[in-house]
């Protein structure tokens, strides 16, 4: 597992969360990627970073959410992302220490 792709499994994880957007706990989404990315090669868990596609799905959210036009749900969808993001920057600034040592 550790060739695994950090993107594609963030992405796969990410598009998981959307279709069960109303059934996950914050707790069970940060436990089902801790859970990847402890099997991540550390190189590719620093190298890594979002699709175009999260990206710009993020940004959107984020500009509704400044224009006052974000649903709930994509108020609670933009929520899980930035709350796996900052997952993810733990994981990458871990492995960084990791790598160092």
């Amino acid at each position: 597992m550790a060739g695994l792709c950090l993107r594609c499994a963030c992405e796969d994880f990410f598009c998981n969360l959307k279709q069960r957007l109303h059934t996950i706990s914050v707790v069970e989404a940060f436990e089902n990627l801790a859970e990847v990315l402890a099997k991540m090669d550390l190189g590719k868990i620093v190298s890594r970073r979002a699709s175009k596609g999260m990206s710009q799905r993020v940004e959107t959210l984020i500009n509704r959410k400044k224009e006052g036009t974000i649903s709930k749900d994509e108020s609670v969808e933009l929520e899980r992302f930035l709350a796996l993001d900052l997952l993810i920057n733990l994981a990458k600034a871990r492995a960084k220490r990791l790598l160092a040592a």
